[in-house]
């Protein structure tokens, strides 16, 4: 199924730090990184966001 960028970059923007972002690119055992260490301390939300941004879409992760 694809994924949008638009929607994980939502995520990030409001549950970054949570890691919904991440466990919606399926990428759980990040999710749960983000998760216990608050988005890496919010410096790992900001760099996504970044990337999110310039990543084409259709999203691939």
């Amino acid at each position: 199924m694809a994924k949008s960028k638009w929607t994980a970059f939502v995520l990030c923007l409001f549950f970054g730090v949570l890691g919904a972002h991440k466990f919606y690119e399926g990428r759980v055992l990040l999710g749960i990184v983000y998760l216990l260490t608050l988005g890496l301390c919010g410096v790992g939300v900001l760099i996504d966001l970044i990337i999110l941004l310039f990543k084409p879409n259709p999203y691939f992760p």
